[in-house]
């Protein structure tokens, strides 16, 4: 694997990978099929996501499901999508729990349909003994709103007497985001061709390795992923230090 500023191998590390799955769309626009196939065959590459960092031994995947623009798309489309998390909030917790997959959700989940919440907190309650896999969705997840979202309520705690300002340094403010209890991803991938990173993890991915892939989403298979962590291995991870000697 990749090795740190201090020459060491990383693979003994709890690998985080954070995928920004894009290319519904297109997937579906290129087969003449209406945008809901794509996003349709986007869960399957999902599933089949899940298997292979499963099989890699990754402790870690966030995956990027909606974002909190998606909402600018048309209401049919985020309908559409919004089944979709019901659908696999539903089918997928067994078999989730039988491969020992912890769910996690990040993100503002007040604007979501009033009946995914309690789905999502099923979810996470079924699985949070599991160890094998952390599986992270971000849901309705903006970095920017994160940000500011993590400084609003550092500031109400200095305000209402619980934190001194001086007590505010970095450990203190990532343990105001939604991933808190998560480590910050290793390497961030995105499919589809494109190279932008559209708000996604801003404070974590500040020294995470980006590998752009030019595959559409619906057709992400375990070699594509194993391309990326090749990619990842071949990186010197200096974390702002000077490479080895």
């Amino acid at each position: 694997m990749a090795k740190d500023s201090q020459g060491a191998n990383t693979s003994k590390k709890k690998l985080h990978v954070a995928i920004i799955m894009d290319g519904n769309g297109r997937w579906a626009k290129a087969r003449l099929l209406p945008r809901p196939m794509g996003h349709r065959a986007g869960i399957d590459a999902v599933r089949r996501t899940i298997e292979a960092a499963l099989s890699r031994n990754i402790a870690y995947l966030t995956l990027y499901s909606f974002s909190s623009e998606n909402w600018r798309r048309p209401a049919s489309e985020v309908g559409e999508l919004m089944g979709l998390l019901r659908h696999y909030l539903k089918s997928e917790l067994n078999a989730l729990n039988k491969n020992g997959v912890r769910l996690r959700v990040i993100g503002e989940r007040d604007r979501l349909p009033s009946d995914i919440a309690p789905m999502i907190e099923e979810a996470e309650e079924a699985t949070k003994n599991n160890e094998k896999l952390n599986l992270t969705l971000a849901l309705n997840y903006g970095g920017r709103q994160e940000i500011v979202a993590a400084a609003q309520t550092l500031a109400r705690a200095v305000v209402e007497n619980r934190l001194a300002l001086k007590e505010i340094d970095e450990n203190t403010f990532a343990r105001a985001l939604f991933t808190a209890d998560l480590p910050d991803p290793d390497l961030v991938i995105r499919t589809s061709g494109e190279k932008r990173i559209s708000n996604f993890l801003l404070w974590q991915s500040a020294y995470a390795e980006y590998v752009f892939l030019d595959v559409l989403w619906p057709d992400f298979e375990a070699e594509h992923l194993d391309e990326a962590l090749e990619e990842f291995a071949r990186r010197e991870r200096r974390l702002g230090g000077l490479p080895p000697l």
